[in-house]
C-alpha cells in the first residue's frame, strides 16, 4: 500500500511540475514576443494551464448563451482581446475591419483552424482545411458551378417542386415542424446537385450515416470505439463508400463529360482529383443542406410570426408575382425570386440577427500586426461575426426585426459576414437565398399560419428548440 502512495505522490508531483513548466514556458514567449516587437498583445486572460477558458466559454455558452462569454471580456478589455480556447493560445475579435483583414489574408498569413475534432471529421483533403493552389482551384470550380444559369434553373425547378410535394402533405389538424421539413427538402436538393442522386432507399441511407457523422463534430477528440468521435469516423466511411461507388459508375459511363453536378465537375477538371479527394468534399459540402439553409428558412418564420407587418408586405409582394405568372402561365424563374426587394430585405435581416455561422477560425502562420494589435506565429484568431452583426454602433437597435433598415445599407460592408469573406467565402452562397425565398414564396402564397412559442438555441449550433412548429390553414385563391 505505502508502494501504490510512493508511485501516486511522484506522479502528482510529476504532472504538476509539468504543469508548471508549461505555464511558464508559455509565459516567457509571450514576454519575448513583446520584447521583439513595438506592439503589444491585446489584453485579455489566458485561463488555466492546459485548458485555458475553453471550459468558461463552453459552460456559459451553453447554460447563457455565446455572448454571454464574449461580452464580459469585451467591456472588460475592448473589442480584441486574448483567451485560449480550444488548445490553442486566440485572439479574440469583435472589430469589424480586423475581422475583414483576417479573412481576406490568404494562406500565408492565415490558415483554417478548427478543433480536433472537426479537423479529423473533415480529413486533410477537405476544401475547408486545404491550402494554397489546390484550394483555389477546387473553390473556383465549385463557385463557378453554383453560380451558373443553368445550375439555379435547375435547383429552381427541383426545390419548386420538393416544397410543393411536402406541402402538399401537410395537414391543418397537427402541427408542421418547419425546420425538420426544410431539413429534409434542403438535404435531398443538396445531394441531388452533388451526386445526382434522386430521393429513394439510398438517399436515405446516405442521411442517416450522415446525421451520425455531424453528430461528432463537438466531441472530445478521442478515436477510440465506443466515442462519439470513432462513431462519426465510421459513419463518414460508410458515406464515402456510396460516393465513391456513384463516382466509378460516373467513370466508367463517361457521365461526367457534360457536367451535371459537383462530382461530374471534379472528374471532368484536368487535375485528376483522386476518388476519396472528391468524395470527402461532397460529405463536407452537404453540411450546409443539413444545417446552414434549414435554420434559416425556421428562424425567418420565427421572425416574421413575430413582425405582422413585415409578414403582411412580404405576402403582398409574392401574391403578386403570383398572380402576374398565373396571369401570362409563366413559371417562376430564378431571377423571379431574387427579384422580390422585401423578401430579400426579409432573408438578409434574418442572417444578420440569426448568425447561423457565429464566427470562424484562423491561424497566424507568422507574426501578424493590424490596427496596431499583434497576433504571433501559431496563435488562432477567432473572428466573432456575431458581436458585429449585433453591435449597436453598426446598426440601430439590433435585436430588433427591421428588414426595413436594408432599404439604403450596403450588403457588402465589412460589418455584415453571414458567410464569411475573402478566398473561403463560401462558394454556394447565393444557393440559401434562393431555396429560402422559394419555400417562402410557396408558404405565403399557399397558407396563413399561426406559431407555436419557441426559442433560438446559439450552441454549439443555432437551430429551433422545438423545431419551429406552426399550424397552418390553405388560402383559398379566387
Amino acid at each position: 500500500m505505502d508502494n501504490v502512495w510512493v508511485v501516486f505522490v511522484t506522479a502528482l508531483i510529476l504532472f504538476l511540475s509539468i504543469v508548471v513548466l508549461t505555464f511558464f514556458q508559455k509565459l516567457f514567449r509571450l514576454k519575448s514576443f513583446k520584447s521583439r516587437d513595438n506592439h503589444q498583445l491585446p489584453l485579455g486572460s489566458m485561463g488555466w494551464p492546459f485548458i485555458g477558458e475553453t471550459a468558461d466559454y463552453v459552460s456559459s455558452a451553453y447554460t447563457v448563451g455565446p455572448d454571454a462569454f464574449i461580452n464580459k471580456r469585451r467591456s472588460m478589455y475592448g473589442k480584441v482581446f486574448k483567451s485560449h480556447m480550444f488548445g490553442s493560445p486566440t485572439i479574440v475579435s469583435t472589430d469589424a475591419e480586423v475581422n475583414r483583414f483576417v479573412l481576406q489574408s490568404d494562406a500565408t498569413v492565415f490558415v483554417p483552424c478548427y478543433p480536433k475534432s472537426v479537423s479529423e471529421l473533415m480529413g486533410e483533403l477537405s476544401i475547408l482545411c486545404i491550402n494554397g493552389r489546390l484550394h483555389r482551384k477546387i473553390h473556383c470550380l465549385v463557385a463557378g458551378f453554383f453560380k451558373s444559369h443553368r445550375l439555379k434553373s435547375q435547383i429552381t425547378t427541383e426545390m419548386q417542386s420538393f416544397v410543393q410535394q411536402s406541402m402538399a402533405n401537410w395537414n391543418e389538424d397537427r402541427p408542421v415542424f418547419i425546420q425538420d421539413v426544410a431539413k429534409s427538402i434542403a438535404f435531398q436538393l443538396l445531394v441531388k446537385t452533388l451526386i445526382s442522386l434522386d430521393p429513394g432507399d439510398e438517399m436515405d441511407l446516405l442521411r442517416k450515416h450522415y446525421q451520425e457523422f455531424i453528430s461528432g463534430f463537438i466531441s472530445l477528440p478521442v478515436n477510440l470505439p465506443g466515442t462519439m468521435l470513432h462513431h462519426s469516423l465510421q459513419a463518414k466511411k460508410k458515406m464515402r463508400k456510396i460516393v465513391q461507388k456513384i463516382i466509378q459508375e460516373k467513370r466508367d459511363r463517361g457521365l461526367y463529360k457534360d457536367p451535371k453536378d459537383v462530382v461530374d465537375l471534379l472528374l471532368k477538371d484536368a487535375s485528376g482529383h483522386c476518388d476519396k479527394l472528391i468524395a470527402d468534399n461532397v460529405i463536407d459540402m452537404m453540411i450546409p443542406g443539413e444545417e446552414s439553409v434549414p435554420v434559416l428558412v425556421a428562424l425567418a418564420i420565427k421572425y416574421l410570426s413575430e413582425s405582422p407587418l413585415a409578414l403582411q408586405q412580404l405576402t403582398e409582394e409574392n401574391m403578386k408575382l403570383k398572380r402576374l405568372k398565373d396571369q401570362n402561365g409563366e413559371p417562376l424563374s430564378w431571377k423571379d425570386y431574387m427579384s422580390l426587394p422585401f423578401t430579400q430585405k426579409v432573408i438578409t435581416e434574418t442572417l444578420r440577427m440569426g448568425n447561423i455561422i457565429m464566427g470562424v477560425f484562423r491561424k497566424a502562420t507568422k507574426d501578424v500586426e493590424v490596427k496596431g494589435i499583434s497576433i504571433p506565429k501559431g496563435w488562432c484568431v477567432f473572428t466573432y461575426f456575431r458581436s458585429v452583426h449585433l453591435d449597436d454602433t453598426n446598426y440601430d437597435h439590433p435585436h430588433q426585426f427591421n428588414p426595413w433598415r436594408w432599404q439604403n445599407k450596403d450588403m457588402s460592408s465589412t460589418t455584415f459576414t453571414p458567410f464569411g469573406g475573402g478566398l473561403r467565402l463560401c462558394p454556394g452562397l447565393d444557393l440559401p437565398r434562393l431555396e429560402a425565398s422559394i419555400f417562402l414564396h410557396h408558404l405565403v402564397t399557399r397558407f396563413r399560419w399561426s406559431a407555436e412559442e419557441d426559442t433560438i438555441v446559439n450552441f454549439p449550433t443555432v437551430r429551433m428548440k422545438r423545431r419551429m412548429p406552426i399550424w397552418v390553414k390553405k388560402v383559398k385563391l379566387d
